[in-house]
């Protein structure tokens, strides 16, 4: 009698225990919304040496391509403190949504038809041109075709230079460096005469206060850049950031975000594209 009643007392913990388990358990839907919440992550790929667009500080993270993450994210079912951030470069992107390093990236991430055959794009939602950087004491370029015989960089990865190289400057000096930000330093120092890629990143290099002054934008509109948010072929995250993109647009996040990042650079924006609508 008395071991039947260790048994049956035994075997009511056990059940509280499973119950209480089962409560505190992640729901399985995806969305960072269960009890457990807040163990919950998503991993974002970002640049991270790209002012106005997206930079690694001391504070932590900012410009516009956080801005967009962060509310793709929170539409996703996570907050702000449950993004882990992991630097995407340039020559990285594919490989890392392709092994799946991160669930998505938004960094300068600009759509083009190689890529879209190894990954998938959500968007777009900025319309980019690329331009030329160049010292603001140089007045020798001021035409795409000025760039022929003139040492010219851009990064590693990066479609910019190859099509200053292959369409308007063949006989261009090109100079791939790993980031932006060497490419700047290159040019600060005149080992480089012009640093090519979209008119916003440039617009945030040349707006930061150690630099103003020093550079100016060529105001070349030389290609159309349609910023995309990378995800892994044939994910449903694709329709999802859709759908929070276009809730960013007609809430009026959007604006505040790209005026917030690239306005102080007196960065003349495009309207807000369509999902979907690739600019040629």
């Amino acid at each position: 009698m008395k071991l039947r009643k260790v048994t049956a007392a035994t075997a009511a913990v056990l059940a509280l225990g499973l119950t209480a388990t089962a409560c505190g358990s992640d729901d399985g839907d995806g969305n960072g919304s269960g009890s457990s919440g807040g163990d919950k992550k998503i991993t974002v790929g970002i640049k991270f040496d790209q002012p106005g667009i997206g930079q690694k500080t001391p504070q932590g993270y900012a410009g516009l391509d956080v801005d967009v993450a962060t509310y793709v994210a929170k539409e996703l079912g996570y907050n702000a403190d449950q993004i882990e951030w992991k630097e995407s470069k340039s020559a990285d992107r594919e490989t890392m949504l392709q092994r799946g390093d991160v669930d998505f990236i938004a960094a300068s991430y600009s759509i083009n038809e190689e890529r879209q055959k190894k990954v998938d794009f959500a968007g777009p939602y900025l319309l980019a041109h690329q331009d030329v950087l160049v010292r603001a004491d140089d007045d020798s370029i001021k035409s795409p075709s000025d760039l022929n015989s003139k040492k010219l960089c851009s990064v590693t990865g990066s479609t910019s230079a190859q099509n200053v190289k292959e369409k308007l400057a063949p006989k261009a000096q090109l100079q791939q460096y790993p980031t932006y930000s060497a490419c700047l330093n290159g040019l600060q120092s005149k080992a480089i005469d012009a640093l090519t890629t979209d008119d916003s990143i440039l617009a945030g290099y040349a707006s930061q206060a150690n630099f103003k002054g020093k550079f100016k934008l060529g105001g070349f509109k030389m290609t159309n850049e349609n910023y995309g948010i990378g995800v892994k072929k044939g994910s449903d995250l694709k329709a999802k950031i859709n759908t929070a993109l276009e809730k960013m647009v007609s809430d009026g996040s959007w604006k505040k975000a790209v005026d917030k990042n690239l306005g102080p650079a007196g960065y003349k924006n495009e309207p807000a594209p369509k999902i979907g609508d690739i600019k040629s």
